[in-house]
This record gives C-alpha cells, structure tokens and sequence, in this order.
C-alpha cells in the first residue's frame, strides 16, 4: 500500500482521535476481506472463518497477535460493557449451534466480522439476530494504544 493510499496516514494527517483513526484502519481492513467466503478452519482470502478474520485484521492493523480461536480470544484482555465499546473492540456471540462467534466493532452500532452465509461484511448489533446472540465484548488494548499500533503499523 502506497502512502498516497494508505488511510493511515491519511487519517493521521487530519489530526483524528484515536476512534476515528482506529475506525478508518478497520475499514480499510474491510475493504481488502470484503466478498472473502466464510470457510470453517479457513485462514486466507480463499476463505476464512471468523476467528482467523480477526486474527490477521489484528496482526495486519495494530501488530497484536491474538489466538486463533474465538475461546482463545475471549479469554484476551478486559470485559467491556456494551455500553462502552469502542472501534477494535471484539464483541463475541453464542448463536446456536456448536460455534461461538467473534467480530470487531467499528463504531456506530456496526461490526465487521466472517458471517457463515455471507462471508466478510459489516452488521448492526441492534440487528434482531445479533443483539439475542450477544454474549459479551473485550478490550484487548485501550483505543489509543491501538491508535499508535495502527499508526506504527501504516508506515511500514
């Protein structure tokens, strides 16, 4: 990615708090995965499942390795209340079935995540089916720490 085109710099240029800036990365991030298929066990553009999303947008965007499972993800970092979540939070759900499911907020109510019919998309968490599978969301790094690893992460 060229520095003319790299939303980082950009975002980083217009002086933003690190929220925006966090937000703008994770869109960026988005438009790479999105059209991506949902494939279980899944790791690349091929097809990715929705822990190994979050796995390589986190390694990619803010150089954070977290597992590659959802329970090995729920287990990283600071229970945040819904009411408090902010961009690059991940929110996990328990729909039914065997599988719990993780996405990363963006902000505004939306998070992007590995849909098992749809593959890489953004959704509502007000959205009826979300928000009755919501389970719970987790800080793994305070906004303006990921803000700097996004901004060290754009130059490179």
């Amino acid at each position: 990615m060229s520095p003319v085109d790299n939303p980082i710099i950009e975002a980083r240029s217009l002086g933003n708090p690190p929220p925006a800036l966090i937000q703008q990365a994770l869109l960026a991030q988005h438009e790479r995965w999105v059209g991506t298929p949902y494939r279980i066990g899944g790791t690349s553009f091929q097809g990715v499942d929705c822990s190994a999303l979050v796995q390589n947008v986190f390694e990619e965007t803010f150089r954070v390795s977290l597992p590659r499972t959802t329970g090995g993800q729920v287990n990283q970092g600071q229970p945040v209340s819904r009411g408090d979540l902010a961009p690059g939070d991940l929110v996990f759900f328990r729909p039914p079935g065997r599988y719990d499911h993780v996405g990363i907020y963006l902000g505004e109510g939306r998070f992007m995540h590995a849909s098992s019919s749809r593959g890489v998309m953004i959704s509502r968490l007000e959205n009826r089916y979300w928000k009755r599978h919501y389970w719970q969301a987790r800080r793994t790094l305070e906004p303006t720490h990921l803000a700097e690893r996004a901004l060290a992460g754009g130059q490179g």
